[in-house]
């Protein structure tokens, strides 16, 4: 046993504070997901927190790596910082050709490329990087990478600056809804890495999308033409994408768009008096009727308050005589019709602004409304590249069913609802009636 004093070295690595709190990050949580703008220094600290880790590393034969989406890119990006800062430590041996690098204490550190997983399989980890993990395949740390941190209890760093809803964008949803994860975000007006008159130069030849993504990690962003991109940038910021338990003491509030033939959507909601909405739950659902959606809300166990539905619900079907109000109703569910906003020229444009003005008031449940989030990120407008300028009306696609009854819930918070007298019958569950069923919520 060798009981010399240990020896400090310098790898030459002076992180900025923006690195440091990436390793603190690290020191107290296994699982770590870091939103990077570019030119921020991530790899750089990614390969000094592998050495060290792997130095410092009591195990025995540990085992650390880096993995980039490409084995040619792991090389390009990663190597030669991987050479250069291993380089003052003694008894090391570099294996160009394997991109290896060996340590004194038996540990190794190891770059991969996640275009080939079957080099990742039959190892095991202490520690590993997923660099631009939004550009990996989908099922690489899932399938592969998990298990092998499984018996030595390894973590994991995910880095990456956004480049679309993804596997990056849904493990950084995971980290800020999800115990024992870390999140952290670090923006370009944040950080103030990079002087602000190349920012400048940067923004005069990106368009705003572009600069958003890569400089100011927007997700949201990276759909073209999104409408809300900017409130839900601002509730992610917020930290108001998480987790919002329904509380028993409120009303549970649904607003729905009713397909005719395609999806129906659900939005499940509480409101309080003092403005704050919060979206607890989500559903959606194609060619099913009114039977399938009364066992959707009875299973779900909330206190209902009121059921709201568009103003189309009460039309009368020819073939029946009868609306999907009344219809709605023979299954013990007691639509109200939505009110119309008034005034406005284009409904649907108003119902966008009302929306805009609604969502800095939200909380959202992210596991529970995850696919409404999702589609209130991608409700976007169409682009017309002859004009090149965005048109007006809103594209009609997987995204627009639940936008659409997002959109109602914005429009009965604007315009205030006639309150109706209590009623004697119970509600869709034989229970009477809550009191706040008769309110609206401003």
């Amino acid at each position: 046993m060798n009981d010399a004093p240990e020896q400090a070295v310098d790898l030459g690595y002076a992180p900025r504070p923006q690195q440091v709190a990436l390793h603190q990050a690290l020191e107290t949580h296994r699982w770590v997901v870091a939103v990077c703008h570019r030119r921020m220094g991530k790899t750089v600290a990614a390969v000094n927190h592998l050495l060290v880790a792997a130095l410092e590393c009591g195990k025995p034969r540990p085992r650390f790596g880096y993995i980039a989406p490409t084995y040619r890119m792991a090389k390009l990006i990663a190597w030669d910082y991987l050479k250069a800062f291993s380089a003052p430590l003694t008894g090391i041996e570099q294996r160009e050709s394997d991109l290896i690098v060996n340590l004194p204490n038996s540990a190794r550190v190891q770059l991969f490329g996640a275009d080939n997983p079957d080099t990742l399989r039959g190892q095991y980890f202490d520690g590993v990087v997923f660099d631009e993990f939004g550009m990996h395949q989908a099922n690489v740390f899932s399938e592969v990478v998990r298990p092998a941190l499984a018996d030595r209890r390894g973590w994991a760093l995910f880095l990456g600056t956004p480049n679309g809803r993804n596997q990056f964008s849904q493990v950084a949803d995971q980290a800020t809804t999800t115990e024992g994860w870390a999140y952290l975000e670090f923006k370009a007006s944040d950080t103030q890495l990079i002087p602000d008159d190349e920012l400048t130069a940067a923004r005069a030849i990106m368009t705003p999308d572009e600069y958003r993504q890569e400089f100011e990690c927007s997700f949201e962003a990276a759909v073209k033409g999104s409408i809300y991109a900017t409130e839900l940038e601002q509730a992610r910021a917020d930290g108001r994408l998480t987790t919002v338990p329904v509380d028993p003491a409120l009303p549970v509030d649904t607003d729905w768009d009713l397909g005719v033939g395609d999806s129906t959507s659900v939005v499940f909601s509480q409101s309080l008096r003092s403005g704050e909405v919060r979206i607890v739950d989500y559903y959606e659902a194609s060619g099913e009727g009114f039977p399938h959606y009364a066992q959707v809300l009875q299973a779900r166990g909330y206190t209902y308050g009121t059921h709201w539905a568009p103003h189309d619900i009460a039309v009368r079907e020819l073939g029946t005589g009868k609306s999907r109000l009344e219809v709605a109703g023979t299954f013990g569910i007691k639509f109200q019709v939505t009110p119309r906003l008034t005034g406005g020229r284009n409904e649907v444009e108003d119902g966008i602004h009302a929306v805009r003005l609604l969502l800095p008031r939200c909380w959202f449940d992210l596991g529970r409304t995850k696919a409404l989030v999702e589609a209130l990120q991608h409700y976007r407008r169409d682009y017309n590249t002859r004009l090149q300028e965005f048109k007006a009306t809103p594209v009609h696609d997987w995204a627009s069913h639940a936008a659409d009854a997002f959109r109602g819930l914005a429009v009965r918070h604007k315009v205030p609802a006639a309150p109706r007298p209590r009623r004697d019958e119970d509600d869709l569950f034989g229970r009477p009636l809550a009191a706040s069923s008769t309110y609206a919520w401003v």
